[in-house]
């Protein structure tokens, strides 16, 4: 079974709240509803996690690589200031999917500068709450081509030493 880290950074948990003209009226409560539902029809084990709290955010990271296989993260204001969350990504390695739920790049210009992005093997924005499920879908799709291609080089290896 996979194990998928998704990880909501300051000020999430005010979503349906906050600025719903840009964030929607979703709650983050409702997008970890959906994330799980979606987990388990794809029989994933799925954690959660928000944090307002840079350093919450970079111990969930650091842990990570020794249970999950992939990580959802929206790092939302850190997004384009934490060189710390940057670094714990790129240290574990974990294919990492950034998700935010507006168009950043519709936004403010400091907005579209994210530390996160050249690490991650993909980033998701501008699809409100549906933007985490994408993510899912994508990290989801990402793993299972890892796996079938890391099978394939297994057989393959076994066959070049049958030989």
């Amino acid at each position: 079974m996979l194990r998928v880290l998704v990880l909501h950074g300051p000020n999430l948990n005010l979503l349906g709240l906050r600025e719903q003209a840009i964030y929607g009226a979703v709650t983050l409560d409702e997008i970890n509803q959906t994330l799980t539902r979606l987990a388990k029809d794809h029989n994933v084990d799925l954690a959660i996690h928000q944090s307002n709290a840079e350093g919450d955010l970079v111990t969930w990271i650091q842990h990570a690589h020794k249970t999950f296989d992939g990580l959802i993260i929206n790092p939302a204001g850190y997004t384009h200031t934490s060189v710390a969350i940057r670094d714990a990504i790129l240290a574990v390695g974990l294919p990492t999917v950034e998700v935010h739920l507006s168009n950043v790049y519709r936004r403010e210009a400091f907005r579209r500068r994210s530390l996160i992005a050249p690490v991650a093997i993909g980033q998701i924005c501008g699809f409100g709450a549906f933007s985490y499920e994408l993510g899912l879908r994508a990290l989801l799709d990402h793993l299972s081509r890892s796996d079938t291609q890391r099978s394939s080089q297994i057989r393959e290896h076994d066959r070049e030493e049958q030989r």
